[in-house]
């Protein structure tokens, strides 16, 4: 099933082949999987075409890991961070940051001049849960979405200086997910997706879930002592080929105009449009406050 939310915060079924929508009678989807998904119909049916998607799930926490996959953990031993990114590294994202499908990146000129794309797979829990192995970690994986995780390369470089990096990641619109939560029923093989990240029809990140150092059943359940709650999100960190690691960065950071297309196998494409702050709110980018 691929579950979406449209239209100012309404629940759907989306049978994308017929091009149809079936509102669910929930008011979020975060609440239908608190519910394990036992919602009725409205009986209400609309046209996909007329229907805005958004942001397919608010969740109570957003756990974000990062070194899981092997070529991109090799990449970033390549990079001059001050402190190596180990596996095991979690964080929390910024919820106030996500935004939905076709919704606008705003680049803070003011911020950073280092902007990047990483694309992830999230991982949408479908049962709370604590302390529990990776036999049983299955029944907790609901379904999963996609995540790109948009970086201010020059902000995290300072961060690591601490061995620590949120701020960069956390800036307001820098959570793109979506386009859909598509239920694990429906996936295939989670440790067998090819993923791709496009920025202008041109391909920079290649890649597939098979790459991974761990299977997602065993990264939720490493992290189950944080305590799961229904609907959360947990995403597996990126694949190769950020823009950070590359000869000449500059000419691979996002710039305003850029169109970004992030798209995994069985799940869909996550596309965004890169705006400058300008062009968004009519006034030139505020300066960042330091200290």
């Amino acid at each position: 099933m691929k579950l979406i939310t449209f239209d100012g915060g309404r629940v759907g079924r989306l049978e994308l082949e017929e091009g149809v929508v079936i509102e669910l009678d929930v008011p979020s989807t975060r609440e239908y999987f608190e519910r394990d998904g036992k919602v009725a119909e409205t009986g209400e049916r609309l046209a996909y075409a007329d229907v805005k998607l958004e942001a397919p799930i608010r969740p109570k926490k957003f756990f974000h890991t990062a070194g899981n996959f092997l070529d991109h953990h090799t990449e970033l031993e390549a990079v001059d961070w001050s402190h190596p990114v180990h596996k095991g590294i979690v964080f929390f994202q910024n919820l106030d940051a996500i935004i939905g499908p076709d919704d606008d990146i705003v680049y803070p000129e003011g911020l950073t001049k280092e902007l990047d794309y990483e694309l992830e797979m999230a991982i949408v829990i479908g049962k709370g849960g604590k302390f529990f192995d990776a036999d049983e970690a299955e029944e907790h994986i609901a379904g999963f979405t996609i995540f790109n995780d948009i970086t201010a390369r020059d902000i995290q470089r300072k961060e690591m200086e601490s061995g620590v990096f949120s701020f960069s990641k956390g800036i307001d619109t820098f959570c793109p997910i979506g386009p859909w939560i598509v239920t694990k029923d429906e996936i295939g093989d989670m440790h067998n997706l090819s993923m791709q990240l496009r920025v202008n029809g041109e391909v920079r990140q290649q890649g597939n879930t098979n790459q991974t150092r761990i299977q997602w059943p065993h990264l939720v359940a490493y992290h189950s002592p944080q305590i799961f709650s229904a609907g959360d999100l947990i995403t597996t960190g990126t694949i190769s080929g950020v823009a950070a690691i590359q000869k000449n960065p500059f000419d691979f950071y996002l710039q305003p105009g850029d169109v970004v297309e992030a798209e995994i196998e069985n799940i869909g494409v996550l596309r965004n449009r890169v705006v400058s702050w300008e062009d968004r709110y009519g006034e030139p980018a505020p300066q960042r406050v330091d200290w």
